[in-house]
């Protein structure tokens, strides 16, 4: 697996080792580290506004492009907030460092002092004696109806928290790193096992081995949006990120018999 610093997460890769049925042009499954799981569990993470975002709103599924391009659009005059509103739905923030996507063992790269806790907002009303937090400034406290713009200073932070806030776990992410996991074509993700691996070629009524071959693939973040695009349209998820390669791989073995 080539991997890089936080900072340059945009050039990570990881490496993938795929089944594929090359007759019926298909991914089985992937067989897949801690790193590429940890990145299926973190898309359950994203605000829906990143997502948008993630994929422009030109390719967004459905019409949540245009509520995120009306939210472009719209003009500050109907705004409450200005431009701040603007901001919370168009760059809503994620507990997820930047460039999680792809950002392999973050867990031991993570620098605590680069990384703000989250901000969390009181009620501006000193009289209002209901200890409310928000994570949105200027929400209406529902005790007196002020504005909750009082910042709250953040106590902690020590490399365990961070660690576990941006994570999930103490030791980073969210699953156990010596297990090989089994990644199906539509993401069901299980453990890896050789009874787990005749059975999937039962249950895919492969007859001819021969037709099965194991393909290694560089993951990135171009593959990581399409994934991302693809599990919003399709159950053959793998099999579309994938499909150029698998097609290339088949007509190269036609090309050397």
């Amino acid at each position: 697996m080539t991997t890089s610093s936080p900072s340059s997460s945009s050039t990570t890769k990881m490496s993938l080792k795929l089944l594929v049925d090359k007759k019926a042009e298909r991914v089985l499954f992937a067989e897949a580290s801690k790193d590429f799981i940890d990145f299926l569990f973190n898309l359950h993470r994203l605000p829906i506004g990143m997502v948008t975002k993630l994929l422009t709103k030109n390719n967004m599924v459905g019409s949540l492009g245009k509520v995120y391009e009306s939210i472009e659009n719209l003009s500050n005059t109907y705004l409450l907030h200005e431009n701040k509103n603007k901001d919370i739905l168009l760059k809503p923030k994620t507990p997820i460092p930047p460039g999680f996507l792809l950002l392999s063992n973050y867990d031991t790269n993570i620098n605590e002092e680069e990384i703000e806790p989250p901000k969390l907002y009181m009620c501006s009303n000193n009289w209002c004696r209901y200890y409310y937090v928000t994570l949105v400034p200027n929400t209406q406290c529902s005790n007196c109806g002020h504005a909750m713009d009082n910042s709250v200073t953040y106590v902690g932070k020590n490399k365990m928290e961070v660690k576990g806030y941006y994570g999930g776990g103490g030791e980073g992410g969210f699953v156990k790193e010596a297990v090989t996991y089994m990644v199906m074509d539509d993401l069901m993700v299980q453990p890896m096992s050789s009874i787990s691996c005749i059975s999937l070629l039962n249950k895919f009524n492969i007859k001819d081995v021969s037709s099965v071959e194991e393909m290694d693939v560089e993951f990135g973040v171009h593959e990581g949006i399409e994934l991302l695009k693809a599990s919003l349209l399709c159950n053959n998820v793998l099999t579309s990120v994938f499909h150029s390669n698998i097609k290339i791989k088949k007509e190269s073995n036609v090309i050397l018999h």
